[in-house]
């Protein structure tokens, strides 16, 4: 898989070479390039940026060095054509069903933005050539895309296959699509099984699988009802059996009804 990062701070990119990413990239798996935007410019001073048009606070990402930076890094003429993904605050939420779908493609390139914004002109016409999506990882504003592309390009990773050695971790993750409904994962536990006199819960020393997985998943419903309620809502009630009712019902939530929300 081949990602592109576009952005004035390279140096923000220096944990890709480490832990799982960076392994995915020494046996091949990743192609990941980092740019720098200031590359593009044409100024002694480097500038990638100027005051808005109308008015207004802050500065905005100049068009002639993004679209530039564009051309070199995705051609025009070339035979292949990458998503481009522009995280920013007024964008679609990041989920994971959309990490799934950008680990399946073949190439993405990523803009990170800085101060106000980048020029909307260099959006719409990288939209007459490639795909363009504009991301948010949440209802907040952070000081520059970077954060959020190095989030984004962790989670969609270790959906690449060979990343994760272990297939199964992907297929049990919150959110997963299939998984538990998109219920939260319960707690965890290892060895010791007693530590500072807590022990590990009884069940998950017996060996009966069955037994497991009904603590595992009882204890999603659990958390889930404690800390995202409104993914509840997403339950299908003709899914639930009569135990899993028996465990909202405990948690306070109403299980008769089409409507799980509370």
């Amino acid at each position: 898989m081949r990602l592109d990062i576009i952005t004035i701070f390279p140096e923000y990119f220096a944990p890709l070479e480490v832990s799982l990413l960076g392994k995915a990239r020494r046996a091949g798996l990743l192609d990941v390039s980092v740019h720098d935007l200031r590359s593009w410019t044409h100024d002694r001073h480097r500038t990638v940026d100027d005051t808005p048009y109308g008015g207004g606070p802050g500065m905005v990402m100049k068009p002639e060095p993004w679209g530039e930076a564009l051309d070199a890094v995705a051609p025009p003429t070339a035979e292949a054509t990458p998503r481009l993904v522009v995280p920013t605050p007024s964008g679609r939420p990041f989920t994971q069903a959309m990490a799934a779908e950008y680990a399946a493609r073949p190439w993405l390139v990523f803009a990170c933005g800085r101060y106000e914004g980048i020029d909307r002109r260099v959006y719409d016409e990288a939209a007459t050539r490639m795909p363009v999506d504009e991301v948010s990882l949440g209802d907040f504003v952070l000081a520059g895309g970077e954060v959020a592309v190095l989030v984004m390009i962790e989670a969609i990773s270790r959906l690449v296959p060979g990343v994760l050695g272990n297939r199964e971790s992907v297929t049990d993750d919150s959110f997963a699509p299939g998984a538990m409904e998109s219920l939260l994962e319960g707690p965890v536990y290892t060895k010791p099984p007693v530590w500072r006199e807590r022990a590990v819960p009884d069940v998950l020393l017996s060996g009966h699988h069955g037994a497991i997985a009904r603590w595992r998943r009882d204890e999603a419903l659990r958390r889930t009802a404690a800390h995202r309620p409104e993914l509840l809502a997403r339950l299908d009630p003709a899914a639930l059996d009569k135990h899993d009712r028996k465990v909202l019902a405990e948690a306070g939530f109403p299980v008769d009804g089409e409507d799980m929300a509370h």
